[in-house]
């Protein structure tokens, strides 16, 4: 699977050094020098990990995590020159998952990334919950040890759902990462999709958050009550 990083850093030179380390590691990585050409990527294609400077031109990289966490639940690691309390508490309060001080070695940059990558659920071989198995790598899943034959759109939703478990996704988080930021339909692909979703589900594993998106939920959550 192609694992895309979205790397925001307004020092050129430091910007081709990291860029060239990970993508030696297999990554396609894209670079982002200011903070509005960042937010037009992020909105326009989807990224497995993002890599944000806090002092950028135009939007700083606090702003641009609190857009982020608006539509996407990737995990985001703050790169800084900036290594007071403040703002390292500022950017976990905004939901970052990681904070590196400059100056680093690439060596402790690799090892984050592959670890909030492992976290997340991209780099494991398998992603389990409960009795559903999802396999990042070949874009499958299965439950209770049978095969769902999901189309890639449906597998798409249940990976972002499995990503994001305990996490309401939002209809326009769904849009924005499975369908992309120009597409120009509307949530009604959302609903067919996921109600297709649910047709080959053998238990129904995603619950309805009237007017604002769905959430991945366990069997047991389903029997204790709550629209699914």
């Amino acid at each position: 699977m192609d694992i895309k990083i979205l790397l925001v850093e307004d020092d050129n030179s430091l910007s081709d050094i990291v860029a060239k380390f990970l993508q030696k590691d297999g990554y396609l990585v894209d670079i982002c020098r200011d903070g509005d050409s960042a937010l037009s990527q992020m909105y326009d294609k989807t990224y497995h990990l993002l890599i944000l400077d806090i002092m950028l031109p135009v939007l700083s990289g606090h702003e641009l995590l609190q857009e982020y966490r608006k539509i996407a639940d990737s995990p985001v690691l703050m790169m800084t020159a900036l290594d007071d309390d403040e703002n390292e508490i500022r950017a976990f309060v905004n939901e970052a998952d990681d904070y590196i001080t400059k100056p680093f070695s690439m060596q402790i940059m690799r090892e984050r990334v592959k670890a909030l990558l492992r976290r997340s659920g991209v780099l494991r071989k398998e992603l389990r919950i409960g009795e559903l198995v999802i396999f990042p790598e070949a874009h499958s899943a299965e439950y209770g040890g049978t095969d769902l034959a999901l189309t890639r759109k449906e597998y798409d939703i249940l990976f972002l759902l499995a990503q994001s478990k305990g996490k309401v996704i939002t209809h326009e988080g769904l849009l924005t990462n499975i369908w992309g930021y120009d597409f120009e339909g509307n949530e009604g692909i959302v609903h067919a999709t996921m109600k297709r979703l649910r047709n080959k589900l053998p238990v129904n594993l995603i619950k309805t958050v009237k007017g604002i998106g769905y959430e991945l939920i366990t069997v047991r959550e389903s029997k204790n009550g709550g629209e699914v």
